[in-house]
């Protein structure tokens, strides 16, 4: 028993000062790397790098950093740490060849960051079928913000495998509007009425100007096409307001919007 004892003592007296000395590296360590990745994503930050991106390779920078210093604290100790890095990067080629799929997903995200379809911010559809304000782009996934308060996360993959409009890209944009009329309504009365909503709406630019124009002679209405500009920000409250005028504006001056309607004729064999 006594033998044990002798050893144990000898042991921690050994390795006493090695631990002591690891703890402080790594305390202190993890306070110098997180100020360096602080300062590091500010020095991103101020320079014209996109917010994501900057935060992605501060992410990237931190990781590289604490590994280093755990690969110091392991040398501390007496650890190979040339075989340490050898089984390290086996098991990660394994984690890789596992997660194929996610590997894919993170590439995706790189690409979304280096080429900048769009950035946090931008109102998007992506694929045809989901239209939101980009909240975050993560190392998997993007995350698009709806009108009506909903979370829509894809995966990077299927981010860049489809389809990228990006509407509020340039800062400025054009709202796309139809309205149809009956054929036997004035069409530059009703012209005149779209016209008019557009230069009382708060959102709508002076320039580009706003025209319209017959797109089409449908079977049922006469479809007049306008498209005025906005900032980005307010392509949704354009949107709403003139839908919402335009129509009062034309029950005001009896003109119909006409919609979809059969007419059944009932014959008698009497």
């Amino acid at each position: 028993m006594e033998k044990y004892l002798d050893t144990g003592i000898n042991m921690a007296i050994q390795y006493a000062p090695k631990v002591l000395l690891a703890v402080l590296t790594l305390i202190i360590g993890f306070w110098i790397i997180k100020r360096i990745v602080r300062f590091t994503e500010k020095q991103l930050l101020n320079s014209s790098m996109d917010i994501s991106l900057a935060k992605f390779l501060s992410s990237l920078f931190s990781i590289a950093l604490k590994i280093m210093l755990f690969l110091s604290v392991a040398g501390m100790f007496g650890v190979n740490t040339t075989s340490f890095i050898a089984i390290f990067s086996a098991l990660m080629v394994g984690i890789g060849m596992a997660l194929n799929g996610s590997i894919g997903h993170v590439a995706s995200g790189v690409m979304l960051m280096i080429f900048k379809p769009f950035k946090v911010g931008d109102l998007v559809e992506i694929g045809g079928g989901h239209t939101g304000t980009v909240e975050a782009i993560n190392a998997f996934n993007t995350t698009l913000a709806t009108l009506d308060n909903k979370r829509i996360i894809i995966a990077n993959s299927n981010v860049t495998g489809n389809t990228i409009t990006n509407i509020s890209g340039q800062n400025t944009v054009g709202v796309e509007l139809t309205y149809g009329i009956g054929y036997d309504d004035d069409i530059d009365k009703a012209r005149a009425i779209i016209l008019e909503v557009g230069k009382n709406c708060p959102y709508v630019l002076d320039e580009p100007a706003q025209g319209v124009v017959v797109g089409e002679l449908a079977d049922s209405s006469v479809n007049l096409n306008t498209r005025p500009f906005c900032k980005s920000e307010h392509y949704w409250d354009t949107l709403f307001y003139m839908q919402e005028h335009v129509k009062k504006e034309f029950d005001k001056a009896g003109i119909g919007i006409p919609f979809p309607q059969m007419d059944v004729h009932m014959v008698s064999n009497n």
